[in-house]
């Protein structure tokens, strides 16, 4: 329990229902609901992103400047990618469903689907997920400081950078129209660390079988 919290008042929830709490939606297959403090008044040091991908989409690159992350899969298949700002190394883990991955607060992070269907829960131990998105980054930042700081062109970094929609939470844009080969993801990242598969277990017969509702 928390002091500040008068568990007698009829405004106090016990309970909340995530599907009505969206936090972006690109279409309905792309989109990620929120649960914090703001929806549920009884959360404590937890909060979680409801996240729904379909095959290529990606969470932007960003960080969480007030918690962790731990990222679990309910269904599909997605690859967590993590700057190790230690190493410098790009992490690449890829999760099915039951696995997870963790990401240290303040770590440059995304995540991608690599199927069709993929459900994503992400969990943070704070009551509300903050965020610093890449694309705001990219956008705010005025782009004489960007060509000053390394080196850069000026008109060229406006150029490059002109599409580049502030928060865009997931990517690519419904109405991208870059003119790429359409490769798929593995070949996207072919200079990171190759990806890291979380070893599969076989499935307990005693399980449960569990099917997700699609409203």
């Amino acid at each position: 329990m928390v002091s500040y919290m008068d568990y007698t008042s009829p405004s106090t929830q016990f309970t909340f229902d995530v599907n009505t709490s969206p936090l972006f939606i690109k279409d309905n297959k792309n989109y990620i609901n929120v649960l914090g403090i703001k929806q549920l008044n009884t959360l404590e040091n937890v909060s979680l992103l409801d996240i729904f991908l379909s095959t290529n989409n990606i969470v932007e690159p960003h960080y969480h400047q007030n918690a962790a992350e731990l990222v679990y899969c309910i269904s599909g298949s997605a690859t967590v990618s993590i700057l190790n700002p230690f190493t410098k190394q790009i992490l690449n883990y890829t999760i099915t469903p039951g696995q997870v991955a963790n990401v240290p607060q303040g770590w440059w992070h995304y995540e991608i689907a690599l199927v069709d269907n993929t459900h994503l829960l992400a969990i943070f131990n704070a009551p509300t997920p903050e965020v610093i998105l890449g694309s705001d980054i990219l956008k705010f930042t005025p782009a004489k400081i960007m060509a000053h700081t390394y080196c850069l062109n000026e008109n060229q970094w406006k150029q490059a950078t002109s599409s580049v929609k502030p928060s865009t939470y997931i990517g690519p844009y419904k109405d991208c129209n870059r003119s790429t080969d359409h490769s798929p993801y593995q070949h996207i990242n072919q200079t990171h660390e190759p990806s890291r598969y979380i070893r599969q277990y076989p499935q307990p017969l005693y399980g449960h079988h569990y099917q997700q509702y699609w409203g």
